[in-house]
């Protein structure tokens, strides 16, 4: 079972509930990382970080636009965050990226389309030896050849 990191800014406390209730209504396990500090770049770090270390399979991530907490996120080595606003996308960024955090936006995503969202997100899984494998493995690669 997926165990899910989800975290937000004040800006999307509401929505952050909703997408909570909807991860443990499908079954999976969710760890709160909050949504009191007004500075997104905290609580991305905190979720990217867990998700990195293995502490959890997949992090949500949450602010007005879902840009913030995704450029954030994706300074953290081993987690590959993605922002999430249609169905296509979202599915590709796992299936072809293997991004394991989504971010989305509560000014720009409602509640109805973010669980679909989601649930698309949750559900999507990364296939290795596909076409996209070597594209996936240069970013990688890249990320491994240039931590500090």
């Amino acid at each position: 079972m997926k165990k899910v990191a989800i975290g937000c800014d004040p800006n999307a406390a509401e929505l952050k509930h909703v997408l909570k209730k909807h991860l443990e209504e499908m079954g999976y396990p969710t760890e709160d990382y909050g949504s009191e500090d007004s500075v997104y770049a905290n609580v991305a770090f905190a979720v990217a970080e867990a998700v990195a270390r293995g502490k959890h399979d997949r992090g949500v991530l949450l602010c007005g636009t879902g840009i913030g907490v995704c450029i954030a996120a994706n300074k953290v080595a081993g987690a590959y965050a993605a922002l999430c606003s249609d169905p296509y996308s979202t599915e590709r960024s796992r299936k072809s990226n293997n991004a394991n955090i989504m971010t989305m936006g509560s000014q720009v995503v409602g509640p109805e389309l973010a669980k679909t969202l989601l649930t698309i997100w949750m559900k999507s899984e990364y296939v290795p030896g596909g076409r996209s494998e070597p594209k996936v493995q240069r970013i990688c690669d890249y990320a491994r050849d240039h931590q500090k």
